[in-house]
């Protein structure tokens, strides 16, 4: 039998409940590593995305929303200095990062401090698509009657 990691399906995916709608909309190609982030829950209908973007400056990130698609990319200036490095732990490099968003999963806003780009998203479902109680009317009576009555008033 083999051993199937989800933990893929989970990075790239806001605001879904469900497990069966994940497998159905998630890619088969990996996520990239690169940049770092974290996706945060932080209350029942709002999220969070937090990406270490080092050495990137606000000017060179772009945040573009297109239906259900999240895309964030980083463009890498080059300062024209040549550098000899003995090592390079920083990897400012070109990315291109893509979230699949949930029905009705909006993006409020987006901050970048201190080279971390945080961006709020809210689940803003619809009136007419939220659960409703329906009132059970008494069974006593003719329910023809019942309803003459409510279509006269």
């Amino acid at each position: 039998m083999r051993n199937f990691d989800l933990a893929p399906l989970y990075r790239s995916a806001i605001g879904f409940d469900r497990l069966a709608q994940l497998l159905n909309e998630q890619r088969a190609d990996a996520q990239p590593s690169y940049p770092p982030y974290n996706i945060e829950l932080v209350s029942d209908d709002k999220y969070r995305i937090v990406m270490a973007l080092a050495g990137f400056s606000r000017e060179e990130i772009d945040i573009i929303t297109e239906r259900d698609s999240l895309h964030i990319t980083g463009r890498k200036q080059k300062d024209g200095v040549e550098r000899t490095f003995l090592h390079r732990g920083i990897a400012a490099r070109d990315f291109e990062q893509r979230f699949q968003l949930a029905n009705h999963v909006k993006v409020t806003g987006a901050t970048f401090e201190n080279g971390m780009l945080t961006i709020d998203l809210v689940r803003e479902v619809p009136e007419a698509l939220k659960p409703r109680k329906i009132e059970i009317e008494s069974g006593a009576g003719n329910t023809v009657g019942a309803l003459e009555q409510r279509q006269a008033a």
